[in-house]
């Protein structure tokens, strides 16, 4: 079960890691999860049980899929398990870890002025009472709000492209990866 944030979705998607007891990160699992021919494939502690022939993970920590893995290590004690006889591991160390990494991307990526954070938020206050009070009121103005972000998310993606930066300047701006920040551009100039 990973952890994401709605801003950073899955350029920054979290989870508890295993370690194996000489310190290295085991490669991904395959599990067949049914008859079809599809195998899911995971990296999370759990299926690091010594089990069907799998490493035992000795510890866990926080990961990233873009690649960052949390520096504290949590032990894990395979005899521990929860009412319904899975293994339990308290994931709040990892997740904090993880937490602290999202507000250092969030720290390296550009900051929105104070005055535009603040319309944002009173704006989502009104709509969120207006959505209660007058849906149809609301629905008019998500569809006013669409056109308007349409227009000027294709204008702010034609001047990124024109600055000619890099994906993974890009990317950093927007604390996203550099394919997701291609994507993320390709879809708001196609936005209508």
């Amino acid at each position: 079960m990973g952890w994401q944030t709605e801003e950073f979705g899955s350029s920054h998607e979290g989870m508890v890691g295993a370690v194996l007891a000489d310190g290295s990160e085991p490669k991904p699992v395959f599990l067949d999860i049914g008859s079809g021919s599809h195998m899911h494939r995971t990296t999370e502690w759990w299926a690091y049980d010594g089990k069907l022939s799998r490493p035992r993970a000795d510890k866990a920590r926080g990961s990233c899929s873009c690649g960052w893995r949390g520096a504290n290590l949590y032990p894990i004690d395979w005899t521990q398990r929860d009412g319904d006889g899975l293994h339990d591991l308290d994931t709040s160390g990892p997740r904090d870890d993880w937490a602290q990494h999202i507000a250092e991307v969030e720290s390296r990526s550009v900051p929105l002025p104070s005055e535009v954070e603040d319309l944002l938020h009173r704006l989502e206050d009104q709509l969120d009472a207006l959505a209660a009070g007058a849906p149809l009121a609301a629905l008019k103005a998500v569809a006013a709000l669409e056109r308007l972000v349409g227009r000027i998310g294709r204008e702010a993606a034609s001047t990124v492209e024109a600055d000619e930066l890099s994906w993974e300047t890009i990317g950093r701006a927007l604390g996203l990866t550099a394919k997701e920040a291609r994507s993320r551009l390709t879809h708001v100039k196609l936005r209508r």
